[in-house]
């Protein structure tokens, strides 16, 4: 079996590429394959390989202190999802463009998965306002599955959210609102916009779907999480969806 990793940290990092040029060795060394995104606010990493391989690259990575925090999602397949292994230097490790959704100016802040599912079984957080999940993933991701009732927008780049928003902030005045996505590094960027923009109440889903579903598994969710990778998509249990196909579940 396969191991997969999903985690992402956001910390300023004063020179990304000399990080990039120090960690692309080790990853290589461990024959691991996938996408590691740097940059000046952090690092985005979507890995898989062997047990061995993995901790292996993870120890060195802990190793820089600005990294010793990182919170890792793990995952497994019967065959690595990744073609090669890319690192690439980017302008922000997940693009958004937008005034008011620094993470290194403070993290918006977080529900727990197990609170959550707590909230979605008594219909409303700990203060009694009506819970509204907000999906921050495109419709393609949305097509596959999100939590029941959930709030999805019609776009197809997470830098369409603002926008999409524009109608619906008003009637969310009144209701505790819990942004989401796939791995939780684009609901921390849309709960900050969304409390620097009039929504002060937004919460962001701590680890995102995939956290959820790891401590938490499926209550209130419908469906799979679709992933960027050739696993597809991930049922609450962690298995890919191709090797559910495989096996013909």
């Amino acid at each position: 079996m396969i191991t997969n990793i999903a985690a992402y940290h956001f910390v300023a990092i004063e020179a990304p590429q000399a990080l990039i040029d120090h960690l692309q060795p080790h990853a290589q060394a461990q024959d691991l394959r996938g996408t590691v995104l740097v940059a000046a606010e952090g690092i985005n990493l979507f890995l898989a390989g062997s047990d061995a391989g993995i901790e292996a690259f993870l120890t060195e990575l802990r190793a820089d202190p600005r990294f010793a925090g990182l919170i890792v999602k793990y995952s497994r397949s019967t065959q690595i999802p990744f073609a090669r292994l890319k690192f690439k230097l980017k302008r922000e490790i997940i693009r958004f463009g937008r005034d008011g959704a620094d993470p290194l100016c403070g993290r918006a802040p977080a529900v727990a998965p197990a609170d959550l599912a707590r909230w979605i079984g008594q219909g409303c957080d700990d203060a009694g306002r009506r819970l509204v999940l907000l999906d921050t993933r495109n419709r393609e991701e949305v097509r596959y599955g999100s939590f029941a009732g959930a709030l999805s927008l019609p776009i197809d780049r997470f830098t369409d959210l603002p926008a999409a928003m524009a109608e619906q902030a008003p009637a969310l005045a009144d209701a505790a609102v819990v942004s989401f996505c796939t791995g939780g590094i684009r609901c921390e960027k849309a709960a900050l916009w969304l409390r620097a923009n009039g929504l002060p109440q937004t919460l962001q889903l701590d680890g995102g779907i995939l956290g959820y579903f790891e401590q938490v598994g499926g209550l209130g969710y419908e469906g799979q999480c679709f992933v960027f990778d050739e696993r597809v998509a991930l049922a609450p249990d962690l298995r890919p969806l191709v090797d559910a196909v495989a096996a013909g579940a």
